[in-house]
């Protein structure tokens, strides 16, 4: 998430130290995604090397500075320390900090959320749909546990995204909402 300037408050929480390594002056406030800087909450008070870290794939040595944000009592702290560890799960270093705490089952979930693949519904020609777009039915279809056919061509507007599967949407035919899967479907 992109980083701002340290708030006072956040200055005050890290007592103007890095959360992550503590070992410079901290220099940004990080928003740990999904979340964003509307609260302190969700930010992380980062020196400039540890930023710099962040998208550095062989700074493995200076990562093992986690074994003391692990720690921290901060949400925030503990799920970008977990995220990092996280992507260093190969190392045997990184095991032992990460099994060194049991951390609150949602900060796991919040830090591991940077892994989740966003599934993308796209249409039969590989168009990517989203949620109030028109779609075309390329293909009659019998609509299950309705008494009638939608005929291929049928407009279908304002769809919505079924968010667990990426292969169907839902839209209104004959004023009844159905699900549709999107290989037989077309943006129009």
């Amino acid at each position: 998430m992109m980083n701002t300037t340290i708030t006072r408050q956040l200055n005050e929480r890290c007592n103007g130290l890095c959360e992550l390594c503590s070992n410079e002056p901290a220099a940004s406030a990080y928003a740990v995604s999904p979340k964003n800087h509307d609260a302190i909450e969700n930010e992380v008070a980062l020196c400039a090397t540890c930023l710099a870290a962040l998208d550095d794939q062989n700074a493995t040595l200076h990562w093992q500075c986690l074994a003391g944000s692990i720690w921290n009592e901060t949400p925030s702290v503990q799920a970008l320390t977990y995220r990092i560890l996280h992507q260093y799960n190969d190392q045997p270093w990184a095991q032992e900090i990460s099994s060194s705490v049991e951390l609150d089952e949602a900060v796991v979930h919040w830090a591991m959320t940077a892994f989740e693949k966003k599934a993308v519904h796209q249409d039969s020609n590989g168009t990517e749909l989203q949620n109030g777009d028109t779609v075309v039915l390329t293909q009659g279809l019998n609509v299950k546990g309705a008494n009638f056919m939608a005929p291929k061509g049928t407009i279908v507007r304002k769809i919505r995204l079924v968010p667990d599967d990426a292969g169907q949407i839902e839209g209104k035919i004959n004023e009844q909402t159905i699900v549709i899967l999107t290989k037989y479907v077309r943006k129009s």
